[in-house]
């Protein structure tokens, strides 16, 4: 087995979210450990936040490193070795151990929730999934966030848009807050938009589907059409890009949660904060909806969003970025 001398082991430590979440370590290392990505592809039901940790460990050990998880054992051992802490903030709570530790992703929502964190000398840096919260953590904590994505392994991901289609748009709501004001203001009218052109569409809305089923739209379907007021990553509309399914999206420009009331000005933020003309278009306004939806369908053969996927989200520079940071802070 190897030991964390030779500059091989990583140490993760993760705790799932939950404010009632009060089980023993030993059963969290186990559902921590659980979680094996290629059965969630193929239709195991599981959060974004739980197939961000296991892309995270796949990517690791793809590059070779021995990760090991909660492995409170060896990090007593060896009290100045580096350790990674990936979870709720639930794992901070009395947290002992003394290594140096990097931070993240996940834990906080906003900053202004832990102004102090970097008090704590063990804490070293923070990892943050996109350009929109390095810009709102590094205000808080400068100097001290990197910017970290968890990478596709985009071989394991088939090319869909080869498929015979027979539905022109999965519109995914992820719509969180206002949902009765949202649906007859906002989501009906785009519904109407799309049936107006005779365009055949597929709604699934977040949280009410299991993973196969949006898997399976991903075949049948030309294009995903994605509205959500904000994302850290993103990673259900970058499975549609790996698939090389082009995505139409609302991309308002500003953080939807309301806590940011508690902490100041309104937060920049984005629904797509990894994308580029390759992926498909965007629109920030109902407004826009209509010319922005024409615009797309005339340029629906031209989209490339496979290799932005395979150039820019790759596993191999999300276990890089990763490797860097942890042993950096050491």
């Amino acid at each position: 087995m190897q030991t964390p001398e030779n500059g091989k082991t990583i140490l993760l430590f993760f705790r799932k979210a939950g404010p009632s979440d009060k089980r023993s370590f030993s059963r969290i290392a186990k559902d921590a450990i659980r979680p094996i990505y290629k059965r969630l592809v193929n239709g195991q039901s599981q959060t974004g936040f739980d197939v961000s940790f296991t892309m995270l460990v796949e990517a690791l050990r793809s590059t070779g490193h021995d990760v090991r998880v909660n492995d409170y054992e060896t990090a007593e051992r060896h009290p100045d070795y580096p350790v990674g802490l990936v979870g709720s903030t639930a794992l901070l709570d009395g947290w002992t151990l003394p290594n140096p530790a990097l931070l993240g992703p996940s834990l906080h929502d906003h900053p202004g929730m832990a102004r102090d964190l970097f008090a704590d000398g063990r804490f070293r840096k923070l990892l943050v999934l996109s350009d929109w919260t390095m810009d709102l953590y590094e205000s808080h904590y400068p100097g001290r966030c990197i910017k970290w994505f968890a990478g596709f392994d985009i071989d394991e991901w088939p090319d869909r848009a080869k498929r015979p289609k027979t539905i022109d748009f999965i519109l995914y709501d992820k719509i969180r807050w206002a949902q009765h004001v949202a649906q007859p203001l906002f989501v009906q009218p785009i519904l109407a938009a799309l049936e107006s052109r005779g365009l055949s569409v597929r709604v699934l809305r977040y949280g009410k589907h299991h993973h196969s089923r949006y898997l399976q739209s991903l075949d049948e379907a030309r294009a995903l059409l994605f509205l959500c007021e904000h994302e850290t990553q993103g990673l259900a509309y970058q499975e549609a890009l790996a698939s090389n399914i082009p995505v139409l999206a609302w991309d308002r420009g500003f953080w939807g949660d309301p806590i940011w009331e508690w902490f100041g000005d309104r937060v920049k933020a984005s629904s797509v904060p990894y994308f580029s003309p390759d992926c498909g278009m965007t629109f920030a306004k109902l407004d826009e909806f209509d010319e922005t939806l024409d615009a797309f369908m005339s340029r629906i053969a031209d989209f490339a969003p496979r290799r932005f996927v395979a150039e820019r989200l790759s596993r191999e520079e999300s276990a890089r970025i990763y490797r860097d940071a942890y042993f950096g802070i050491a």
